[in-house]
């Protein structure tokens, strides 16, 4: 039994800490709404995960501090506000190694999650989980496996143990870079795939927008540092393929939204629609040729129709597939 801390109490953060209390773990899930979470007799309810039940050993605080005593922190909080979490709060009572889970690109600086927490919160052990699984599934308890990655290779072996369940299993990776791109870039994608179901443009083109955009995903990390084995596992080919083919994913679904009605607004955070517009930074940093991606991020801006965007598409040169 190992005490666990969640930091964001939001659908994925609920799932994961709800799966590791079920474990039989200590864990406390923070959040600023934490307070949304329903006691119900010997249970836990949320509106973030509506149908599920959660275990009655969860406890839930609204101060960081109440997780001083763990032996790892997950942060699970969006990509986009999480510089503004570890600046807003004291984290001075963990110690311990942070997790960073959300999968999204910081749009102001092109930043990863673990260099945020390294720039905020320096010399601290670090680590990135990331991979396909949908939050309400984890927290029903159906089998899921995600990546764990940790450069250390003796502490990541000792978080691998501490963080698989029965119903969750971690394979560890010591790329932290290349499981966050992962986790980031194939958001966009996703929100690509559901613009063309939405669009009704036919299962043919879904599956060669999603295997284009992964050459594309691939490009990019390989010229960041990424290891190519870890993009081709379950943080980069495993949840592109989960991501790009299901309404339960949040930027699948706000894609296909767009693709049936040109309607961009969100009532969810949809982590890809910032990583669409930061990738286009680093594909001008490290020269890597993303039209795919350039189109998502010129939809979105309504700078061109859907319709157009896929005409410049189909009238690019011919070439060679790499």
């Amino acid at each position: 039994m190992s005490n666990i801390g969640v930091i964001g109490a939001g659908a994925f953060g609920t799932a994961l800490a709800s799966v590791l209390a079920s474990g039989g773990h200590n864990v406390t899930l923070w959040g600023r709404d934490a307070g949304l979470m329903k006691k119900v007799g010997k249970t836990h309810r949320t509106p973030y995960l509506p149908d599920i039940t959660l275990p009655a050993a969860l406890k839930t605080t609204g101060n960081v501090s109440d997780l001083g005593g763990s032996e790892a922190v997950l942060m699970v909080v969006p990509a986009q506000v999480t510089r503004a979490v570890l600046k807003s709060e004291n984290f001075a009572d963990i110690t311990c190694p942070i997790l960073m889970c959300a999968k999204g690109i910081e749009l102001t600086t092109s930043c990863s999650q673990t260099d945020i927490l390294n720039e905020e919160l320096p010399h601290r052990s670090s680590g990135a989980v990331s991979g396909p699984g949908f939050a309400g599934e984890i927290a029903a308890g159906k089998p899921t496996a995600l990546t764990l990655a940790v450069n250390d290779p003796s502490l990541g072996a000792d978080l691998q143990a501490m963080l698989s369940t029965a119903s969750l299993r971690m394979y560890l990776s010591d790329d932290v870079k290349g499981v966050q791109l992962g986790g980031a870039l194939k958001n966009v994608y996703a929100i690509a795939c559901g613009i063309v179901r939405g669009a009704d443009l036919g299962e043919s083109a879904q599956a060669a927008l999603l295997t284009r955009g992964f050459a594309e995903l691939k490009s990019l990390a390989a010229k960041m540092g990424a290891k190519p084995e870890t993009l081709s596992g379950l943080s980069g080919f495993g949840d592109m393929v989960l991501s790009c083919t299901s309404l339960q994913s949040r930027n699948f679904a706000f894609g296909h939204q767009v693709g049936v009605s040109a309607d961009f607004g969100q009532s969810k955070t949809v982590e890809g629609i910032a990583t669409a517009l930061a990738v286009g930074a680093l594909a001008d940093q490290y020269k890597v040729e993303m039209p795919i991606c350039t189109a998502v991020s010129a939809v979105l801006q309504k700078q061109v129709s859907v319709e157009d965007a896929l005409r410049q598409l189909m009238s690019r040169p011919l070439k060679r597939e790499v």
